[in-house]
């Protein structure tokens, strides 16, 4: 199943703007990217959020949170966020969240050619 395009472009729409900011086509879904950090992007109608470990476990206790698990092995730095708790300003707090956090990690390096 393709991800939703409406919730893609809102995705869109809550980002700052950045110079390193960019997007890409991950997971089946599409991913956003913050000076190379994926730090959000749409699964089907979900938000996936990056928020580290601490910030992942605080958020599975709101509504309509669960892990992030493709595989059936949850990943614990990520979460899904349903479309239903995403109404209103609550996608632009998730977006934010997933910022500030990709924004806190050390900047990412370019990989060597052949290595």
């Amino acid at each position: 199943m393709p991800y939703d395009e409406t919730l893609a472009q809102r995705v869109r729409e809550a980002l700052p703007p950045a110079p390193d900011l960019g997007e890409r086509k991950m997971f089946g879904g599409l991913a956003f990217l913050l000076g190379g950090h994926m730090f959000c992007g749409v699964v089907r109608d979900e938000l996936m959020v990056r928020l580290g470990e601490e910030g992942a476990v605080e958020a599975l206790q709101l509504p309509g949170v669960r892990p992030m698990d493709f595989t059936g092995r949850p990943v614990k730095s990520m979460v899904f966020v349903t479309s239903e708790a995403l109404a209103g300003s609550a996608l632009d707090d998730w977006v934010a969240r997933a910022v500030a956090h990709a924004r806190a990690l050390p900047p990412k390096t370019a990989a060597k050619p052949g290595g």
